[in-house]
């Protein structure tokens, strides 16, 4: 528990882009942070969130393709630093761009680019629905059979669309060898019993520190550790206590310190396993 308390500490002494020498984080827990959009920051410099992240222990960044426009953006960040991976995918809020032009580059950037490891960010969105509903399962199930076809993992996102999500991913659940994650989780604990059945992941990011995510964290105390990862989907969703600020990969230790304390799992125990799921499921080396 001793070891536990020291991470911690030094994590809640971290001041994101602040030089504090010594102070970084123990290294014999290490990160993967499975997903964000390096591409979409504004107030802080990629370079400079990739040498922190780094400095602090996060060993992995998983950087998400979401719209025809950023595509090749993943690829160049993918090829420019040896700790970026990523996807390639078109989210629920662009869906009305899918095309065979669309389908195509995703696949052939898939097919060149080792470090392109799952297809993502797709799903559905009904909240907002800035494609229409119809567009969004046309390109949801056709990207779910892509990563059939190419034996990857996908990247889910779904919010308030629960009976269509569950529809739809009992199609294609069987053929999906390699499964998925459902990111950023803010569905019903009955969406996350689903999912947990189908052998899905649920993804976990700075929400379960908000005051009034109550339902979130049901979601969170029914989900074992063995089938959780952790995000922080930068630059959104900023967790406590830096709420205000644009998000980044180098406060997924906050989220990883509020879910220990959360589940009461010590961190020793359970950043091993968090690390392990991000490794399983994308196929990572170390």
């Amino acid at each position: 528990m001793g070891k536990r308390k020291d991470y911690f500490e030094t994590l809640g002494d971290l001041d994101f882009m602040e030089k504090r020498e010594g102070r970084e984080p123990l290294s014999q827990f290490p990160l993967i942070e499975t997903h964000c959009h390096l591409d979409y920051l504004k107030e802080n410099n990629v370079d400079q969130v990739i040498s922190l992240s780094k400095k602090i222990g996060i060993e992995k960044i998983i950087t998400i393709s979401v719209s025809r426009s950023n595509l090749e953006e993943v690829i160049k960040l993918c090829d420019n630093e040896s700790i970026i991976f990523g996807t390639q995918g078109i989210h629920p809020h662009e869906a009305k761009e899918w095309c065979q032009e669309a389908e195509n580059k995703i696949i052939a950037h898939i097919k060149k680019n080792k470090k392109i490891i799952a297809v993502g960010e797709i799903g559905l969105d009904y909240h907002y629905e800035f494609s229409p509903k119809s567009d969004q399962r046309k390109a949801f199930e056709r990207q779910l059979q892509l990563a059939c076809d190419l034996e990857l993992p996908v990247v889910i996102h779904t919010r308030e669309a629960e009976e269509d999500t569950k529809a739809i991913l009992k199609n294609f659940s069987s053929s999906l060898k390699k499964k998925g994650v459902l990111h950023s989780f803010t569905s019903s604990p009955d969406l996350a019993s689903f999912a947990l059945n189908e052998n899905f992941y649920l993804g976990f990011n700075g929400i379960v520190t908000f005051k009034k995510a109550d339902d979130v964290r049901q979601s969170l105390d029914i989900c074992p550790p063995e089938k959780m990862l952790i995000e922080t989907d930068a630059p959104y969703l900023t967790p406590s206590p830096h709420r205000g600020k644009e998000n980044s990969p180098c406060y997924l230790p906050f989220i990883a310190q509020y879910i220990s304390s959360f589940k009461k799992i010590p961190a020793e125990i359970l950043l091993p396993q968090l690390y392990k799921n991000s490794l399983n499921l994308f196929k990572l080396e170390t």
